[in-house]
């Protein structure tokens, strides 16, 4: 599973095994938490992370929306995803 991108000690992953499972999400890690977050509204699928980091990530997603769709989009076809510019 490749990272996306780095920031702030969180790790943004995207699996691009063909047909991931929808809907478009991310797998974020940070320290000891882990959390699959959906793409198109924020929430949190699975997992938890803690508020702060949430909410970095959630401004992250809101920035980069289009290239995570993009990125969706090649994994469903098994093509490795482009890194994405961290949170600054």
């Amino acid at each position: 599973m490749p990272t996306l991108s780095m920031f702030f000690g969180i790790i943004i992953r995207m699996y691009y095994a063909p047909k991931e499972h929808n809907p478009p999400h991310i797998h974020v890690y940070y320290q000891d938490y882990k959390a699959i977050v959906n793409i198109d509204d924020c929430a949190i699928m699975d997992g938890e992370l803690p508020p702060k980091q949430l909410r970095l990530v959630v401004a992250w997603i809101e920035i980069h929306k289009e290239e995570l769709m993009a990125d969706w989009n090649l994994c469903q076809n098994g093509e490795r995803p482009f890194a994405i510019e961290p949170l600054k």
